[in-house]
Parts: structure tokens; sequence; C-alpha cells
């Protein structure tokens, strides 16, 4: 199977991941506060929507580094850029926060251009990523 097919799922999960995270810290911040001094710092980074975040967080970074050993950065890195709509979306399904119209359309430019991104791998297997050299 092509290597690019590969990381798509890999690199999506771990962008939707992220995403759901930031929703989590959100929750957990607007639940236990956010004070700078140590107990309720570690009220907040014990309380439940913390850890989901945290959690959300250890495994996208696990699935990146699949992904790195499939692609070049220069091809997954870009996907990244779909957290913005994955965080809008997620923020306006789950927070019930508005994203006025000019946002709708920020985003649907930042789905086009990662769509146009996608269409650059090649069909072939990619150089070894594994190594450093040229």
């Amino acid at each position: 199977m092509n290597p690019y097919l590969k990381a798509l799922p890999l690199i999506l999960s771990g962008v939707l991941l992220n995403a759901f995270a930031q929703i989590a810290m959100k929750r957990a911040v607007g639940a236990a506060g956010m004070e700078w001094s140590l107990g309720p710092l570690v009220k907040l980074f014990l309380h439940p929507w913390m850890l989901a975040c945290m959690g959300c967080y250890a495994v996208s970074i696990v699935l990146w580094a699949a992904a790195m050993k499939l692609v070049p950065v220069n091809f997954a890195y870009p996907f990244l850029a779909l957290g913005f709509v994955a965080g809008a979306l997620m923020a306006w399904g789950f927070l019930g926060e508005a994203i006025p119209p000019l946002r709708w359309v920020a985003l649907a430019i930042i789905v086009i251009g990662i769509g146009l991104q996608a269409f650059t791998a090649p069909p072939s297997t990619p150089r070894s990523t594994t190594s450093l050299k040229p």
C-alpha cells in the first residue's frame, strides 16, 4: 500500500485528537479555574477534562510519530492546519461558540489549501524518511 495513504488516517486522527484536547482543556479550565499557584494548578491538572486533554495529546504524538516514519514532514505538516477547522467545529458543536461568516470562509480556504497540497503526494514510494542523508 502507498505510504501516503497509510499515513493519512494517522495524520487525521492525530489532528482530531489534538483539536479535541483543546476542547477538553477549555472545559477543564472552565470547571477547575486557572490560577498560578500550586494548589489550584494541581486541582486543574487532576481534573478529568485535563486528564483527557493530556491523554489526547499523548496519543496524538504517538500517531504523529507513526506518520513521520511513513511520509516526509513537508507532506504531513500542512495537515496540522486542519486543526484550525476541527477546533472551530468542535468549539461550535461542543461549547456553543459562534463562528462568524468570515471565519467560515477562512476555514473553507484552509480545507481547499490542504486538499491541494494532499494531491502533491507522489504515487510511488517516497525517499527514505528514516535517514537524514540527501
